[in-house]
């Protein structure tokens, strides 16, 4: 049995009983990206300031820098609605100024660019129209991925959705194929919020350029986060990590990801200069307990 067989056969356990048990049957040195980071590491998304862009604290270029001096943090993950002008001068000042400060371009977070799950066919391509310069960019910045969303219409479906949402991500991913470039989905309502679905929409796409980006949003009374980070996990190709209502949830994620043999970027999306503080130190004490 596979790895990724083994945490769906499993789903049905609780958190410390799948933790054990993959615990024992997953090499700890094995990644699910398509490119296998060597260690886990911590990035700054940049979602978690937007405040103080919007009031002009500070611009996109300077985010290598924030992420360097105020956090110490090694990567960034960008928001595309907060790129000034992405000309080639400009993204060339961003690619140095990240040189300088030594932190990583991890992937860039596509919004207002169209849905993973429009109902027309018209949508659908259109969707990968808007997507294809990000995947440009992103590529030209060295990063990883691109972050995008699948909601789909209200009420949608969802094998119809399902058919919607496979047709566009196989156009997109035909386009990145030739830069390496990797597609996610965060958990952003619709259909992207049921686990399940987004289970068979990774098996219906079937592509290792294709995956999951778990938002640990807290848990409420439609939506189990602990559940859902556990059924998407075997595709996860990133991490948007919050702080949970308690830091004994935290660490239950933490460590859930860790034993599913997840390595790679936790991005702290957690709003805030405290609470991105208290996710980095969290963060550093638990990543390497598991």
């Amino acid at each position: 049995m596979n790895r990724r067989d083994f945490l769906e056969k499993t789903a049905v356990l609780g958190a410390a009983g799948l933790i054990t048990l993959v615990m024992t049957m997953i090499p700890s040195t094995q990644s699910l990206a398509g490119t296998p980071p060597v260690k886990d590491d911590i990035s700054l998304a940049q979602w978690a300031l937007v405040e103080e862009i919007r009031t002009g604290k500070w611009k996109n270029l300077d985010f290598p820098r924030i992420a360097r001096e105020d956090f110490g943090l090694n990567g960034i993950e960008f928001v595309n609605t907060l790129f000034e002008v992405p000309t080639e001068g400009y993204l060339k000042k961003l690619k140095q100024n990240a040189a300088t400060h030594g932190v990583a371009m991890v992937l860039i977070m596509v919004d207002d660019e169209g849905d993973g799950c429009g109902a027309t066919a018209a949508e659908r391509k259109q969707f990968d129209i808007n997507h294809r310069k990000w995947v440009d960019i992103a590529h030209y910045l060295g990063c990883h991925a691109i972050r995008t969303n699948c909601r789909g219409p209200e009420h949608a479906d969802k094998k119809e959705a399902l058919k919607w949402a496979a047709e566009s991500y196989h156009m997109l991913l035909d386009y990145a194929a030739a830069s390496g470039i990797s597609i996610v989905i965060e958990n952003h309502g619709g259909v992207s919020n049921d686990p399940d679905w987004m289970v068979a929409l990774m098996k219906e796409v079937n592509n290792p350029a294709f995956g999951t980006y778990p938002d640990w949003r807290k848990p409420a009374p439609d939506f189990d986060n602990l559940t859902y980070l556990q059924k998407t996990l075997p595709y996860a190709k990133g991490m948007s990590y919050r702080n949970q209502p308690s830091d004994e949830l935290t660490v239950k994620m933490i460590q859930l990801s860790q034993a599913a043999g997840y390595k790679g970027w936790y991005g702290i999306e957690s709003s805030g200069r405290e609470e991105i503080k208290k996710g980095i130190g969290l963060l550093k004490e638990h990543l390497l307990k598991v």
